[in-house]
This record gives C-alpha cells, sequence and structure tokens, in this order.
C-alpha cells in the first residue's frame, strides 16, 4: 500500500474574505466555524479606542489602543477601514493584513457594507465579498428572539435596520440565503476554494510553468 500523494503546492497570495449580514443572520456561527476548520484563515483583529470590557483580551477581540495612537495610525493610511461608533473609533489595521496576504493566508472580515466599501476602495484585488441573506423577514425576527440576547424594543431595532444593511446585497460578490447552516458554510468553503484557485493568486504559477515547460 502506497503512501497519497500529497497535494501541489503552488505559492498564492492570500485573499481578504468579508462576511456581512443583518444581525441575526448567522454570520457570526458561519465565521466560527469558517475558522474553526480551515488553518489557513485568520480572524481579523480591529484596533478601538474603547476601553476593554471584562473578558476581552487585548490582541485577540481587539487591538487596545489610544485616541493618540489611533489619530496617528489614521494619518500614516495604516487603517484600512475605520468608523466612529458611540464616541470610540475602530479601525483595521493595515500591516498585518498585509503581512498574512503576502505569506499565502486568507483574512476573514466581519464588518458592515461601509467597512466593505472603504476595503474594496483600498484593497479591491485582494477582496472577496460574501452578503449572508435570512430566509425570510419572518425567521430572522425569530432568531434574533431565540437568542435572548436583546428586549423587544432592541428586536425592532434590529429589524428596522436589517431593511437597510440588505439594500446593498448588490455590491456583493457573493450571496448565501442561510436557510440551512451546513449549506451555508459549504457554499462559503466553495467559495474560498475557487478564489484560491484564481490565476491572479497563484504567484508561484508562472515559476512552476517555466519549470513544467522545460520537462517536455
Amino acid at each position: 500500500m502506497t503512501d497519497a500523494t500529497p497535494p501541489l503546492a503552488i505559492a498564492r497570495r492570500g485573499l481578504m474574505l468579508v462576511l456581512s449580514s443583518p444581525s441575526g443572520a448567522g454570520k457570526s456561527t458561519l465565521s466560527r466555524m469558517l475558522l474553526d476548520s480551515d488553518p489557513d484563515i485568520t480572524m481579523s483583529v480591529s484596533v478601538t479606542t474603547r476601553p476593554m470590557r471584562p473578558g476581552e483580551v487585548d490582541g485577540v477581540h481587539y487591538h487596545f489602543i489610544d485616541k493618540a495612537q489611533y489619530a496617528e495610525l489614521k494619518a500614516a493610511d495604516g487603517l484600512l477601514e475605520y468608523a466612529n461608533v458611540f464616541d470610540n473609533s475602530y479601525g483595521t489595521p493595515r500591516a498585518p493584513v498585509e503581512a498574512a496576504l503576502k505569506a499565502g493566508r486568507d483574512v476573514l472580515f466581519d464588518i458592515d457594507w461601509q467597512g466593505t466599501q472603504q476595503l474594496h476602495e483600498k484593497a479591491g484585488k485582494d477582496l472577496v465579498r460574501v452578503f449572508i441573506l435570512p430566509p425570510s423577514g419572518k425567521e430572522l425576527e425569530a432568531r434574533l428572539h431565540r437568542r435572548a440576547q436583546d428586549s423587544d424594543e432592541v428586536v425592532r431595532r434590529r429589524m428596522a435596520a436589517a431593511s437597510n444593511e440588505i439594500s446593498h446585497w448588490a455590491e456583493y460578490d457573493y450571496i448565501i440565503v442561510n436557510d440551512d447552516l451546513e449549506e451555508s458554510i459549504a457554499a462559503i468553503r466553495a467559495i474560498v476554494k475557487a478564489e484560491r484557485l484564481k490565476r491572479e493568486r497563484r504567484t508561484g504559477l508562472s515559476v512552476f510553468v517555466r519549470e513544467l515547460q522545460a520537462d517536455l
């Protein structure tokens, strides 16, 4: 019995994978499933000026920095995308993302359509945008209630915000209707696999083809 031949490794540039959705559509669950099953994907860790909350770990949940550091990073074009929320600033640091892509690792982003637009402006060729839709408005509301995290008033506000978020679906490359969790994660894995095989991302392909031709 012979050992199976390992898959041919051709160097490639990593990709930036964005998953966006209205709250309750399943984006966070799908993100966790993808990260748990694929060691070549890492989660982007944002910087923030807000105080650290109990249970949070610097460098895991966020990189916690002060306002002066944030302003310096932003002025130096060190953020791929950024936003202000309730007097606190958030952003995606450029350097670790570019280092991961160069090393052939993929970076996952859990951001909204506004952050996605900024990423597209700065890194369009590296970006793969996936929007997660709920199967229906009633199911989205039911999922929000089943989470038991929010009051009825907060659920109503999330439902109102969902319509605006969903209106940006056409700005994304792929759309997944998350009716079945296993089918949805299988679709995301298929997207990642296909995007990794794109010719322009396979930086080692030219060398491989030249060596192949030399053998003929």
